[in-house]
Order: C-alpha cells, then sequence, then structure tokens
C-alpha cells in the first residue's frame, strides 16, 4: 500500500510541476528560484490595476509607464545569469 501512496504522490508533485513551472524542482539554482519569485511578482502587479494605480500614483507616473517598465523588467529581474562551471 505504500508503493501506491508514494505513486499517487509522486503523480500529484508531477502535475503541479507541469501546470505551475514556478514552483521549482530539486535541481534548481538558486538563480532561477529567484528570477521566478521576481517574475511572479511582477507580473502580479502588472496584471492587477489597483496595484498599478498605486505605483504610478507612489512613483508620480502614468499607468502605462509602470506597466511598461515592470514588464522590461521581467526579462532580466536579477541581473545576468551567473557563470557556470564546466566540471
Amino acid at each position: 500500500m505504500s508503493s501506491e501512496l508514494r505513486y499517487t504522490a509522486n503523480t500529484q508533485l508531477e502535475h503541479l510541476h507541469a501546470r505551475y513551472t514556478g514552483t521549482g524542482h530539486a535541481d534548481i539554482t538558486k538563480y532561477e528560484w529567484l528570477t521566478h519569485q521576481h517574475r511572479d511578482t511582477l507580473a502580479s502587479i502588472v496584471g492587477h490595476p489597483t496595484l498599478t494605480s498605486y505605483l504610478a500614483i507612489a512613483d508620480n507616473e502614468s499607468i502605462g509607464r509602470v506597466k511598461f517598465e515592470m514588464t522590461e523588467r521581467m526579462l532580466q529581474p536579477c541581473g545576468p545569469p551567473p557563470a557556470k562551471d564546466e566540471d
């Protein structure tokens, strides 16, 4: 019975990873995880008009400018990726 439970848990975990790409996996790097978190936050701000309006008022910018800047920041929210080791 424990093998059935393990199979069910693994199946559910695989389904979550397929459905929500930002959930990560065992081999995800810190940079990749942070990039997913920043992009999710920026997408949430752009997707909720009240948050966008709040930031536009706080920054004294237009709503379109705030959306543009948030979208631009999604390209590399944590800067360029770190150099990979050739091992």
